[in-house]
């Protein structure tokens, strides 16, 4: 586990099982598309929102997702991560009804705002946090569109009530930064966390003993 299939090349990944500590299928759809190997498992954290930075809010959660899940995998590196998504001052979770999708749609309607994911990985002896940040500009909607949305099964698991990978597609007017983020996962920092995580694993691994050559020195 944990290994690109052969002949990849643009990931770096540290030896040992690779643990996706969420339950969504976009994350999950994401990561193999990219051909890695991976099991999922299900963090138990509630997403509750304090009066914090989008980011600090993102950051915190995907943090708290990937301890529960390290606690009882200490041998693996494990991936979690959360996203929010912020009007000025205000922070969208995921609609609970679909009342919470109509007005949830209805405060993007016509404005930009801003995709934020946290992304942890834990693994022996490691670890790190980020968060990436993506514009969206929702076009402005009519109640009847807003409606017509909000009665598909598309806003109930996705923060700010809409899927730019689906019908929701169709809301936005454009975007600025990692189009990964929007969906759920930004790729880009996922990357670089696992080849952090390869490259102390590198230097912390005990180093071979050499052969001795007949007559040469083990000096450069």
């Amino acid at each position: 586990m944990g290994r690109p299939r052969a002949g990849h090349g643009l990931w770096t990944l540290p030896p040992g099982p690779i643990l996706l500590a969420s339950a969504s299928p976009r994350r999950r759809l994401l990561l193999r598309q990219q051909g890695l190997d991976f099991r999922v498992v299900v963090p138990r954290v509630a997403e509750r929102f304090e009066r914090e930075a989008p980011s600090r809010a993102a950051r915190r959660l995907a943090l708290a997702k990937a301890e529960a899940v390290a606690a009882r995998h200490p041998r693996s590196w494990v991936l979690a991560a959360d996203t929010v998504v912020a009007v000025s001052s205000r922070l969208l979770g995921k609609p609970r009804n679909r009342r919470e999708a109509e007005g949830m749609l209805a405060v993007l309607s016509g404005r930009r705002h801003q995709v934020v994911t946290g992304l942890a990985l834990l693994g022996p002896g490691f670890r790190r946090v980020g968060h990436r940040t993506t514009g969206v500009w929702i076009r402005r909607l009519t109640l009847t569109e807003r409606r017509a949305y909000a009665s598909t099964r598309e806003p109930y698991d996705k923060a700010g009530g809409y899927a730019l990978q689906g019908l929701g597609a169709l809301l936005v007017e454009r975007i600025t930064g990692d189009w990964s983020n929007v969906v759920g996962l930004p790729l880009g920092l996922a990357r670089e966390h696992f080849a952090a995580a390869a490259s102390v694993g590198r230097r912390r691994a005990p180093k071979r003993p050499g052969r001795r050559g007949r007559g040469r020195s083990t000096l450069a």
